[in-house]
């Protein structure tokens, strides 16, 4: 850099020397001509400059990625957390909670909010760009603004978002903006009132879609996750579509996932190509979008309409081999993979007396380095043992 430096100063001296020599005996149009030439010169040397720093500079950056414990033994560097912070929910979504409900820990056992904050500090740290905060429902603690302004204040963090069932949108968001959140995802199976609460075991449909209407209105554009399931919402994929008409909303299609306690059958599961079918049948002008690198959504739109579609083809056409994503379970477990149930827990290392931070580090890098190449495939994640949906983190 110093020897870029160097060069491009020797250079603007030699045009200077050579201006000035030929001030003497240059008719204006000619001094103009040089001086334009000697402007460019020294424009191009700046140039070559700020390109050398710019290749420098993403050098480094991947330098720093391949040694990073966010980092696996396949290249895949992990910039995206998910925490969730709380085991609790006011829904009972089928998919999501076995009917019985789930054995709730005791507080103790889970993560307090300081040391959410401490683990999301070290995770930022460590190279973490973005944060998701999820539950249960992460609308029930009643620390949630704090939660997202104390996120907001990490220096190197750059987006901060919430994945919630919507239900008590309209009494918070408003906080949780002026907090500073970035994004929200909102979980929502069918614009039906009945089968809402066939789906969730409870009431409040109205409520929910009166959250995203006013997302919408303080100016967020809203993921609206839909899980599709065979004889159940198939029969409102096109009213979906229709949603997206007049409303800027992302709606992503969500394969049917098999999680311990959701009686997963592959007979339920509709896929995506099947789902764009059945669009293209009423909207043959349905088309994909841009993507980015770490998506994990196929983008599509029907031209014309204020929102899009999306695609999250988790069972069908997996994209493991992209994931940027780390999850924080709320006791303090660190998930490497969604369908994955080996975990570590930073909980119990971070209550030890003797764990230092670097020690915590090492423990992340680790869990990291364990992260298979993809997940085990849809008839063998059936079989495994896993967490429900709920205490794992959506």
């Amino acid at each position: 850099m110093r020897l870029l430096v160097k060069r491009s100063n020797l250079l603007l001296l030699q045009c200077t020397a050579q201006l000035r020599q030929a001030t003497g005996m240059a008719t204006g149009s000619q001094f103009h001509k040089l001086a334009t030439s000697t402007k460019s010169a020294a424009t191009g040397a700046q140039l070559d400059i700020k390109n050398d720093n710019n290749t420098m500079k993403a050098s480094v950056t991947q330098s720093a990625a391949a040694t990073s414990a966010l980092t696996d033994s396949f290249g895949r560097h992990h910039t995206y957390l998910r925490i969730s912070l709380t085991e609790r929910c006011n829904l009972r979504c089928d998919y999501c909670m076995p009917a019985e409900g789930v054995p709730l820990q005791p507080k103790s056992q889970l993560l307090s909010t300081e040391e959410v904050l401490r683990l999301a500090r070290i995770f930022v740290e460590q190279g973490v760009r973005k944060i998701r905060l999820t539950g249960g429902e992460p609308t029930v603690r009643r620390d949630i603004v704090e939660v997202v302004a104390q996120l907001k204040a990490l220096p190197q963090l750059e987006h901060v978002g919430i994945t919630t069932n919507g239900l008590v949108l309209t009494r918070i968001l408003l906080p949780l903006q002026r907090a500073g959140l970035d994004s929200l995802n909102i979980s929502l199976d069918t614009l039906r009132k009945e089968r809402f609460e066939q789906i969730t075991r409870r009431k409040g449909w109205e409520r929910v879609i009166a959250g995203i209407d006013l997302a919408i209105q303080l100016g967020y554009r809203p993921k609206v996750n839909c899980v599709l399931m065979r004889n159940f919402n198939e029969d409102e994929i096109c009213d979906f579509v229709e949603f997206t008409r007049e409303r800027p909303v992302d709606v992503r299609f969500i394969e049917y996932m098999p999680f311990t306690g959701n009686k997963w059958q592959t007979e339920r599961l509709i896929s995506f190509k099947e789902t764009v079918q059945t669009i293209r049948q009423r909207w043959p002008e349905f088309q994909p979008l841009p993507n980015g690198p770490n998506d994990t959504s196929k983008a599509y739109a029907v031209p014309g309409f204020a929102g899009q579609l999306g695609f999250i083809t988790s069972m069908t056409e997996h994209f493991c081999g992209t994931c940027n994503r780390l999850r924080l379970t709320a006791d303090g477990n660190i998930k490497v993979c969604l369908f994955g149930n080996k975990e570590f827990s930073l909980r119990d290392a971070m209550r030890s007396e003797d764990c230092t931070e670097q020690q915590l580090v090492d423990l992340i890098g680790a869990a990291v380095q364990r992260k298979k190449r993809q997940h085990a495939g849809m008839l063998n994640l059936s079989q495994m043992e896993n967490r429900p949906m709920i205490l794992i983190g959506g």
